[in-house]
């Protein structure tokens, strides 16, 4: 059966019984997994800008440890993934939150502020997504690749209760899982393989690259989205690097000495831009197209709410938090931020009206543009997956409006007109960015969580229930882990903690960069508008062409939001989900050749490789997170499996041709046996 297939009907509740789902052992554990992710994810976010999602392993985790227990069951499983996911997610708040520091306001992490911004931020993002649930999940034939790959974990986990053909599916996705580890320890942890390879050149001063990714999960993801949204990605990539980044590099005034760190200077700090414009339209139009069923499923939503709080019986599997709950919880936090807003603003010298009105302003923001975010991100998670959901274009998107509303305010009081009033404006709209942010990436989980939940015939009431408790046990690990981990390394463009330190060694924290560069353009105007805009045309061009395409009745289309990803994320990642994308045609054409049709169990087979793909890799990126912090804490350096310098000093130069013809060979080799076995 096919991704899309199978996100299109709800699989078989494993028992029919009523099984214990949000237990305190269940809790217990999910607090545990989420302290030990959360920390993991802080760092590697820090270091290299990107996190893992942590549903799979949690759930592999959570199985393997509540079996030595009685009664333990699929639905109490998906409960602690669906708290440990917290852990991928409102990580996502090191890509905003570090810029303060960047801008010198603040010296450290203030441990309070940052604690409660992520909690009222994260808890609103389980607020925002109830009401869509209907529309994105139940009613939505989205792909949802890593919802998808987790229910097929959790079902296969508990072959006793799922029924048939649960062992077979259990030794897919444990060939997949194995192979992906064995590929992804070589490559991350032996430095044996790459894991991305390109292929530079130019002509003139224009510089051209053709990239390509090696991770199985990513290539995963590709094959789970399907075709459609792999070209519209490829058509994003074609502009980025065959297009955009020639362009802007050939109107540079003196040839570069290194094409490459040029050509990636181009990329990071312009065309990604175009990207986050691309993505701007394309949230905003999504929005629009799902305007009537959002508000049909929002409908539907608070009248089983109401029916809910009235006592009026409806099905366990569709049963939400009461709108009493809701209700409150959205009462408390709004008192939350106000106050930590407050605390953030009490500090620099405002009228006292003046200082709530910026309270309110900023309370607003987050209630308003986290909401259509959070949709937004919702949608785009259920298009490729929570992990390569772009938070952090989101994050621009939200920092742009943000900064620009507070200079608009600014306009005739000239509040920020001083040096240090300025830079208390940018520190401020960073820390609202920063609970948007922190809404948009749960939101962006919870969807996935709840399409999982959905597969296996789980309460999601219990989930969000689970996913709060989550919020709550992460933001509380957030803000420490953030202040050790500066004082330790420090980040790249903000003061070191302490004088003399290497600033080759301190944590990159690179899209913090992004967003301080961003508001710091936007305080001072002269941030690059063209670039903005441009991204603002593609965007256009891009929907007036699916809608030609749609009543030309072609069965093709082309997502202006998959093309924005294809211009904003990285080519490494962009490639590897292209490429997965290819091998959903090739063997669905192999299948139709055979006389199967797309969603025979030939295909349900590749699905389920797919998820061992990316269970095998997450496992492994979590084992290696782990084990750098270990060695890192005992002095020997960030990679303490490496054997490239061996392997370099043995070698000499060869060495780096032959990793990566290895990668190449090793990653083909990869693809065609996934390629054999789905077919």
């Amino acid at each position: 059966m096919s991704a899309q297939a199978l996100t299109g009907e709800k699989l078989k509740t494993p028992a029919p019984r009523v099984l214990p789902e949000l237990t305190g052992r269940g809790v217990l554990l999910g607090a545990l997994i989420t302290i030990i992710f959360t920390s993991s994810n802080v760092y590697l976010g820090l270091k290299v800008g990107l996190t893992f999602s942590s549903s799979i392993p949690a759930a592999i985790i959570s199985m393997a440890v509540l079996s030595f227990f009685s009664r333990s069951n699929i639905l109490e499983n998906n409960v602690v993934q669906t708290q440990a996911s917290a852990a991928g997610t409102l990580s996502a708040v090191i890509f905003i939150l570090p810029a303060i520091l960047m801008i010198g306001y603040w010296q450290n992490f203030h441990f309070l502020q940052t604690m409660m911004i992520c909690v009222a931020g994260g808890a609103l993002g389980v607020i925002f997504s109830i009401p869509l649930r209907r529309t994105m999940v139940v009613n939505s034939s989205l792909p949802y690749p890593e919802g998808v790959a987790a229910a097929e974990i959790l079902i296969a986990g508990h072959q006793d209760d799922a029924g048939e053909g649960s062992e077979g599916g259990a030794k897919d996705i444990l060939f997949g899982g194995i192979l992906s580890s064995i590929f992804c320890f070589c490559a991350t942890g032996l430095h044996l393989f790459t894991d991305k390879l390109s292929f530079w050149f130019s002509q003139g001063k224009a510089v051209f690259q053709v990239p390509l990714g090696f991770s199985l999960a990513l290539v995963s993801a590709g094959y789970l989205m399907g075709l459609t949204a792999g070209i519209a990605m490829l058509i994003g990539a074609v502009l980025a690097w065959g297009v955009f980044v020639p362009y802007l590099t050939a109107q540079l005034p003196d040839a570069a000495e290194n094409i490459m760190a040029t050509a990636m200077g181009v990329w990071s700090e312009k065309v990604r831009f175009i990207g986050a414009g691309t993505l701007a339209v394309a949230a905003v139009w999504t929005l629009l197209t799902l305007l009537k069923p959002l508000a049909e499923g929002v409908k539907i939503s608070l009248k089983a709410l109401r029916d809910t709080s009235r006592g009026i019986g409806i099905k366990r599997i569709d049963l939400d938090m009461s709108m009493r709950s809701l209700l409150f919880l959205s009462c408390a936090l709004l008192l939350v931020l106000a106050a930590t807003f407050y605390s953030f603003v009490r500090v620099a010298p405002l009228p006292p009206l003046l200082a709530w009105g910026l309270v309110l302003f900023a309370v607003l923001m987050v209630f308003v543009l986290g909401f259509f975010i959070a949709a937004a991100c919702g949608y785009m998670a259920g298009l490729i997956g929570s992990s390569n959901s772009p938070i952090s274009g989101i994050g621009v998107i939200g920092i742009i409006i943000i900064s620009l509303s507070l200079v608009f305010l600014d306009s005739g009081m000239q509040w920020f007109s001083s040096p240090e009033g300025r830079q208390f404006g940018m520190a401020l709209a960073i820390f609202i960015t920063t609970a948007v942010v922190s809404s948009a990436a749960v939101a962006n989980d919870n969807l996935q969580d709840l399409k999982t939940g959905y597969l296996v015939g789980a309460t999601p009431k219990n989930q969000q229930i689970a996913l709060l408790i989550g919020c709550c046990v992460g933001a509380a690990i957030i803000a420490p882990t953030l202040g050790l981990l500066y004082q330790a390394y420090g980040f790249s463009g903000a003061p070191p903690p302490r004088p003399g330190m290497d600033a080759s060694s301190m944590l990159a924290a690179p899209q913090a960069t992004l967003m301080m560069t961003i508001t710091q353009g936007i305080f001072s105007n002269n941030l690059d508008w063209a670039m903005l805009l441009t991204g603002l045309v593609v965007g256009v061009v891009t929907i007036g062409a699916d809608l030609a395409l749609a009543r030309l009745k072609s069965p093709l289309r082309v997502s202006a939001l998959a093309v924005g990803l294809g211009i904003y994320l990285p080519p490494s990642i962009t490639a590897a989900t292209i490429i997965g994308s290819l091998l959903n045609l090739a063997v669905n054409l192999r299948l139709r050749k055979k006389g199967e049709n797309a969603h025979s169990g030939q295909n349900k087979r590749g699905v389920l490789i797919a998820s061992g793909f990316i269970v095998g890799e997450s496992l492994t990126g979590v084992a290696l997170a782990i084990a750098v912090l270990i060695s890192l804490s005992m002095g020997r350096g960030d990679s303490p499996f490496g054997l490239d310098s061996m392997l370099s000093g043995l070698l000499g130069s060869g060495f780096t041709t032959a990793r990566d013809m290895a990668s190449l060979l090793m990653f083909a080799a990869v693809c065609a046996l996934f390629y054999k076995k789905s077919t």
